[in-house]
Parts: C-alpha cells; sequence; structure tokens
C-alpha cells in the first residue's frame, strides 16, 4: 500500500508559480496599450507611426488642456513577445481626464486601420462596467480581462473559446491576429460604453473655467509662462499639512511669493481644481493677514466690488501658497512641469525685477479680464427638478432644460438608470448582480416574475402573495376557539352563512380558501349549532332565578339541557316531574371543581368563561352540601 501523498505545500515569494505579490494598478490610474496588425514584419516602423500620429492629435485637441495629474503618453514596450505602445496616466479625481484618453485612443483607431487598443483602470474593463446594463451573462468580473478592444472606432469584444474562461493578454492578441472575424460587437453595449465619449471634443473647451485673482506679479509671470502648473500647484495646496505649511507660519525663511506687489489677472483652470480651491477653508499666514484683514473691513457694507475684491484675494492667498509649496520642493518632484517652474524662477533671481512684466504688457495677454460665472458650483434643488423635466424657472416647459445639454443629458441618464434599478426585481443589494445559478433556477425564477406581473396586473400593483386580511383571520381563529364570529364583526359572514351563501363572502376569501378549509368550516359550523342549543355560547343568560351550586339535580338550570332532551325535559316539567335524563356526574364534578376555587381564578371557572357561562359565587349553603354528599 503506498503512503498517503503529502498535500501541496503554500508557495512562498521566490518559489515558482508564487502569484502572491501581482502587481494592480494604482487607484485612479488608465493603462492603455496599442497593438498593431503587420503583415510586412515592421512591426517596430508600424508602431512609430502610431506614436507620431498621437502626439500630433494631442497637440491639436489639448494644447490648451490641464491635466489633472498626469498626461497622455506613449512609450514603445516588449513584455513576453509582444512589441507594443503601453501609456499609463494618473487622473487622480478628474474622471474627465480618463475619458479624454479614450476619446483620443478612438480617433486613433479610426485613423490606423490596423490598430487595436485596450484600455483599463483600477476597476478592469470599466468599458464593460458602463455598459453594465446590456452586457450578455456570460461576461463578467472573472473572465472579462482583455477581451474588450477597441478597433476602427467601434468596441470588439473577444468570445469565450477553446474552453477558457479566463484570458491572458498573449491568447487575446493571439485571437485577435487569427481570428478577427469572429470578435462580438454590439451597438448596443458600444452605445452604453461610448456614451459619455458624445461630449467630446468640445467638453475639452467646456470643462476650463477662468477666473480673475489678486496674486503676486512674480507669481503671475510664472503662470503666464507655464499655465498647466496651476494643477500641481493645486494639489499641493489641496493635500496641504501642516508640517509643509510650518515654514510659511512660522517666518523659518523668507516667502518665494510675498505678497508685496499684487496684480489681478485672469488665469485658466479646469473646473474640477477651481472647485477645490474655493471649497476649502483656509486661514491666511502672516504675510497675508493684514492684507485679508483690511478687505474684509472694506467688505462689510456688502457692496459687490468689495466682496469681489476680497473674493479674488482670498482665491489669489490660496493659489500663492500651493505655489509656496509646490516650488519648496521642486527639486524633489518628478513632475516636469514643476521642474520647469523651478528654473524660470532661478532666472528671474539672475535677472532681478528687471525681468517681471510691466502693468501694460499684463493687459496685453489674452484673456487677462476673462471672469467666467460661477454658478455652475451652487445647486438649487427646485430649480434642479425643474430643469430635470425640462421646466424653466417659472413651470413652462423649455427646449434647452439646463442650458447645458451635456449635464441635462447625463442627469437624465442617471435618473433613468436608477429608476431602472428600482424596477428591477432581480437586483440585489450590490446592484446588478451576475447570475451563476443553472439554467433550471433562471427558468423558476422567470416563471415567477411572470406569474408576478401577471397578479401586478390584475390588482394594481399589490402583491397578493403577501396580502392579510384581517378580518377573515379574527373570524377563523374565533371559530377555531368555539367563539361565534357575528358578534366580532357583523360585517364578515359566519361560517354558517359562508356555507349556505358562498356569494356573500369577498373574492379573494373564495381564491385562498380551499377545500381543506371549507371541510374544516363546516364542522365548526356544526360544533357551532350543537354548542348554542345547548346554551353554552348564550352570553347573555336570562334566568328566572338564579341558580345555585347546590340546585344542580333539581332542575332549576334548564339551559344546559342538551337539544335532544329538551321536548322530554319541557313535557315533564309540564307534568311535575322534576328528574331530568342528564349527565349528572359531569355537571356535579364541575361545579364542584368551580367550588373549590373558592371565588379565585381556576380551570373550572376558565373554562366555563371561554364558553360564555358566568356563575355567581357560592354563598355557603349547608343542606344542599349534606344532601350531595349523601
Amino acid at each position: 500500500m503506498e503512503p498517503a501523498q503529502d498535500s501541496q505545500p503554500e508557495l512562498r515569494p521566490g518559489d515558482a508559480g508564487f502569484t502572491g505579490f501581482q502587481m494592480h494598478l494604482p487607484e485612479n490610474c488608465l493603462e492603455y496599450m496599442l497593438f498593431v496588425r503587420d503583415t510586412t514584419g515592421n512591426t517596430f516602423s508600424a508602431l512609430e507611426d502610431v506614436r507620431k500620429a498621437a502626439i500630433r492629435l494631442t497637440d491639436e485637441l489639448t494644447g490648451d488642456y490641464i491635466w489633472q495629474r498626469g498626461s497622455f503618453n506613449l512609450e514603445l514596450k516588449r513584455d513576453k513577445g509582444l512589441t507594443y505602445l503601453s501609456g499609463q496616466t494618473d487622473y487622480g479625481d478628474s474622471v474627465e481626464d480618463e475619458w479624454l484618453i479614450v476619446y483620443l485612443l478612438r480617433e486613433l483607431t479610426k485613423t490606423f486601420k490596423n490598430l487595436w487598443v485596450r484600455v483599463a483602470d483600477s476597476d478592469g474593463e470599466f468599458l464593460l462596467v458602463e455598459a453594465a446594463n446590456v452586457t450578455p451573462k456570460w461576461l463578467n468580473p472573472e473572465n472579462d480581462a482583455h477581451r474588450v478592444w477597441i478597433k476602427d472606432g467601434e468596441l470588439k469584444i473577444i468570445p469565450i473559446f477553446q474552453d477558457k474562461k479566463t484570458l491572458s493578454l498573449s491568447d487575446a492578441v493571439g485571437f485577435l491576429k487569427s481570428s478577427p472575424d469572429k470578435l462580438i460587437h454590439s451597438p448596443f453595449i458600444e452605445a452604453e460604453a461610448f456614451y459619455r465619449l458624445e461630449k467630446y471634443p468640445q467638453q475639452i473647451t467646456e470643462s476650463l473655467h477662468h477666473s480673475m485673482v489678486t496674486i503676486p506679479r512674480k507669481l503671475a509671470h510664472i503662470i503666464h509662462s507655464r499655465p498647466k502648473s496651476i494643477a500641481p500647484a493645486t494639489e499641493a495646496f489641496y493635500l496641504r499639512d501642516p508640517l509643509s505649511l510650518k515654514p510659511l507660519f512660522m517666518s523659518i525663511a523668507p516667502l518665494i511669493f510675498p505678497p508685496d506687489d499684487l496684480v489681478t489677472v485672469s488665469i485658466v483652470f479646469t473646473k474640477i481644481l477651481f472647485a477645490q480651491l474655493k471649497s476649502q477653508h483656509y486661514d491666511p499666514p502672516p504675510a497675508w493677514q493684514a492684507i485679508i484683514h483690511n478687505a474684509q473691513v472694506a467688505s462689510v457694507n456688502d457692496s459687490p466690488a468689495t466682496l469681489k475684491t476680497l473674493a479674488r484675494l482670498e482665491m489669489g492667498m490660496k493659489i500663492t501658497t500651493g505655489y509656496e509649496l509646490s516650488a519648496r520642493e521642486a527639486d524633489k518632484s518628478d513632475n516636469r512641469i514643476v521642474r520647469e517652474m523651478a528654473v524660470i524662477l532661478g532666472d528671474l533671481e539672475e535677472d532681478g525685477p528687471s525681468a517681471l512684466p510691466t502693468d501694460a504688457e499684463i493687459k496685453c495677454w489674452k484673456d487677462v479680464d476673462r471672469d467666467d460665472d460661477e454658478s455652475w458650483m451652487n445647486i438649487d434643488y427646485d430649480s434642479f427638478e425643474r430643469e430635470l423635466d425640462g421646466k424653466d424657472k417659472s413651470g413652462g416647459s423649455v427646449g434647452e432644460g439646463f442650458g447645458d445639454k451635456n449635464t441635462e443629458a447625463d442627469l437624465k441618464k442617471i435618473v433613468s438608470r436608477f429608476e431602472a434599478f428600482l424596477n428591477d426585481d432581480k437586483a440585489g443589494i450590490e446592484g446588478a448582480e451576475l447570475d451563476e445559478m443553472d439554467e433550471d433556477d433562471d427558468e423558476d425564477e422567470d416563471l415567477e416574475g411572470n406569474e408576478y406581473d401577471e397578479e401586478e396586473d390584475e390588482d394594481d400593483g399589490e402583491d397578493k402573495a403577501v396580502s392579510f386580511d384581517e378580518a377573515q383571520f379574527a373570524r377563523m381563529m374565533r371559530e377555531m376557539m368555539g367563539f361565534p364570529s357575528d358578534e366580532v364583526d357583523t360585517t364578515v359572514p359566519s361560517s354558517n352563512t359562508l356555507l349556505e351563501n358562498p356569494g356573500a363572502s369577498s373574492l379573494e376569501a373564495e381564491d385562498e380558501i380551499d377545500e381543506e378549509t371549507k371541510e374544516i368550516q363546516k364542522l365548526m359550523a356544526q360544533f357551532e349549532a350543537e354548542l348554542k342549543g345547548h346554551g353554552a355560547l348564550n352570553l347573555n343568560p336570562k334566568p328566572e332565578k338564579p341558580a345555585k351550586i347546590g340546585d344542580v339535580g333539581k332542575g332549576k338550570q334548564k339551559e344546559i339541557v342538551p337539544a335532544n332532551l329538551k321536548s322530554k325535559y319541557d313535557e315533564e316539567s309540564e307534568s311535575g316531574d322534576d328528574e331530568v335524563d342528564i349527565d349528572y356526574n359531569l355537571a356535579k364534578n364541575l361545579l364542584e371543581s368551580f367550588k373549590g376555587q373558592a371565588g379565585l381564578a381556576g380551570p373550572a371557572g376558565n373554562i366555563l368563561g371561554m364558553l360564555g357561562i358566568n356563575l355567581p359565587q357560592d354563598e355557603g349553603n349547608e343542606d344542599d352540601d349534606e344532601e350531595d354528599e349523601k
């Protein structure tokens, strides 16, 4: 007998096959790969042509655009036998940067017919995330890696082949070269995935914001020379910490941009950068305290001019702080723009103040007085609801809606998707869940869904499967306990009425009560009739004379006489014979038990109370007790 084999030991770092340290994309990072299908064998030349065309297109469309962090870039890469162009961009908080790159790549595929492009971010195949409502069930986050490609401006999907649920990059590229005609192209998936690209290239200029700010003349020169430096400076201010602010508040070293010679100029931001600066609360450092204080005193009268002056000073103070922090760390920065800014500062130190622009020169700058409206930062929820419906302030219908077609379309799409999710019976708490169940289960779920839909159509959306009739339930429970149902609710038919006239009950009761329930009700009705015949359910008995416990057997309590003996009882009463043929022992034992309670609660009293019989308290009749004992 061979010894049992040991289980495979756990792989450690350095062992073959260890995958514990797999590299993943950082958060807010976009990765893109460009492959060419070259039949001439000169792949390097074809890729270089693509790279040069990408540079020209980027300069043409994004010459004045301000990237949040990283910009669009491409470099030649060789890995695992594959040669392609690759790039990564950290887009930070600006999702628009990510979609701008997707737009540039899609435009490249329209120019180069032999170009295949793949894009992914930290969420994986984010294009499929955008089209989650229309993707097929077999495509899920577990097997979608390397399946989504852009070719000729269209979205292509690699199907499952050779029983491979997951694809490596090499397998995907091999399939593109060998079987391009087997790729899946769905207009519905493509429309959803590329929905955000519809607003480009207009979105490139519409995402910018011009604002007038008051800053030192030295800083105005830097920003005019390198307008895109506003992005790293804003990030430095937005991510500031007490340690980095220490030189500004402790006067440890002289300021690089002291607020000595202030000028008011227009600066170009992206809307995200402007919002990040505008929304921050920042106490003035010592060098700015007097300037800000004087502006605050002047703005006490709330005049538009003084308030505008104060707002421009506060914004300028924030921008100057950001550039101060950025310039102090320029030697450690890997940002090319920050290093270029440090070079310009070095030149200014050598040339002196004479190198700074004069007021006349500043007035000649492009858009130096442009000050865009900031109302896009304010949200009025009443007008938001009206404009979402395409109505103006007076409630009338207008054609433009928001006045911003892109915003209006985006918000309406968000609302429509949210409503679709709420109306989706199969959607779970995690959103659009993947269906990994058997086909039989799927058929059962579909069948249940159809039945639900039919009931919903019949009864205005009421879910009959969970409906509850309190009156019906109360009536049935009282009948089960032996109580008369007609005393609870006179509008609810009793069991006798229900059996004699089924039409008197509601349609819902007839549908829900099956044959077994009807049989039980029939027996209960007979039992109720017999108890009433015995007088056990008479809640308000009116005896001519209250009976005592000792009167049992003397014919004085006629209400407990069975119905089948009533006629005989009547005849014997008329003839003067007091003897009654009843279960004397049962009645005697019951009443003796009641007497033994001595006026307290007990089983006999509880049973009689449930039957509706309230016996008077025994006053103690010694003669009757002696007769009972005999």
